[in-house]
């Protein structure tokens, strides 16, 4: 079995797909609570409860992450995650009633497939319904109207999804990661390798956004792009951590898209890592945690773009 973010004991993934509008929604549930943090990198995030994980703020407890297709309108998602949770008595306890902790993410997915439907409440609800102890990647959830490789645009991009990955450490600490990569920029592998991107159309293969963006002609068009893009990811570990703590696991792990996204956090990209401590066990020292987090989210990028299929008139890597 492929390891999975699902590993860390408590954690719940659940995905809800519109082919036909080539969008979705995923959540990272953990019914049981955990304390949350968040590191947002990208120049365009859009974000729900971000505020909330500041190790400044009142509340560490956080019952789900949702992440949603549709760009801002695909905010409503988090709304049916909430309704769930509540529906099922889960959430911080205010005394008159239980209030669902939900932060949320966006990506930007409205230049493939329709551009009238997006991830809405209901479609949050269904994924909340479906979330198992098993994780599906690929075309699924957030996943399913993703893409990377838009430095020539959409028609040179290629279609990417969810990827997931875990490491348990010798002392019984797992470590997981869940990723929607939908990447401006090029995917490369740990051996300096283009594994998805920006396709060269008159020659086949991928054209290095890195070699792209030098030239004058791809310069002059950047203040009119319209593009948006935004990787988001989840790391969850079965650790106890301080809200302080757990901000900074979230941004370790995010070092990850660096290794693997060239161009990253751009303007056009609003990048964001959440990261979940469960609580079941002792710590390690965070430069192990938070090291061995990289690798794993690093890993989980790589099998966005493996994992993906075709769609929406664009080719996944294995096709390229």
């Amino acid at each position: 079995m492929t390891p999975a973010i699902t590993d860390v004991p408590g954690v719940l993934v659940g995905h809800a797909s519109d082919f036909e509008a080539l969008t979705g929604a995923t959540v990272v549930l953990t019914p049981e609570g955990a304390v949350g943090g968040v590191d947002v990198r990208g120049g365009g995030p859009g974000t729900r409860e971000t505020d909330l994980l500041s190790p400044m703020s009142l509340v560490s407890e956080v019952h789900g992450i949702a992440l949603c297709g549709g760009s801002a309108f695909g905010l409503a998602a988090a709304t049916g995650v909430v309704d769930w949770l509540h529906a099922h008595g889960i959430g911080y306890d205010v005394g008159v009633t239980r209030v669902p902790i939900v932060p949320a993410g966006v990506i930007f997915d409205l230049r493939i497939g329709r551009t009238d439907r997006w991830a809405d409440a209901a479609l949050g609800y269904a994924a909340c319904a479906a979330a198992t102890t098993t994780t599906t990647e690929g075309c699924v959830g957030v996943g399913t109207g993703a893409t990377v490789g838009k430095m020539g645009g959409m028609a040179a991009a290629v279609k990417s999804g969810v990827g997931t990955w875990s490491e348990t450490l010798v002392d019984g600490t797992i470590i997981g990661a869940l990723v929607v990569c939908n990447a401006f920029g090029d995917v490369w592998n740990e051996q300096g390798q283009i594994i998805a991107g920006t396709r060269d159309l008159e020659r086949g293969g991928f054209a290095n956004a890195l070699r792209l963006l030098r030239q004058q002609q791809i310069q002059e068009a950047f203040p009119t792009r319209t593009e948006s893009n935004t990787t988001l990811a989840v790391i969850a570990t079965n650790v106890r951590l301080t809200k302080a703590e757990v901000t900074k696991l979230a941004q370790m792990a995010q070092n990850a898209l660096p290794r693997r996204i060239r161009p990253v956090h751009t303007p056009f990209d609003g990048d964001t890592v959440f990261a979940l401590a469960l609580g079941q066990r002792p710590a390690p020292h965070m430069t192990v945690l938070g090291s061995v987090a990289m690798d794993v989210l690093a890993q989980a990028i790589e099998r966005a773009v493996t994992e993906a299929t075709s769609a929406g008139g664009l080719p996944a890597a294995r096709d390229v």
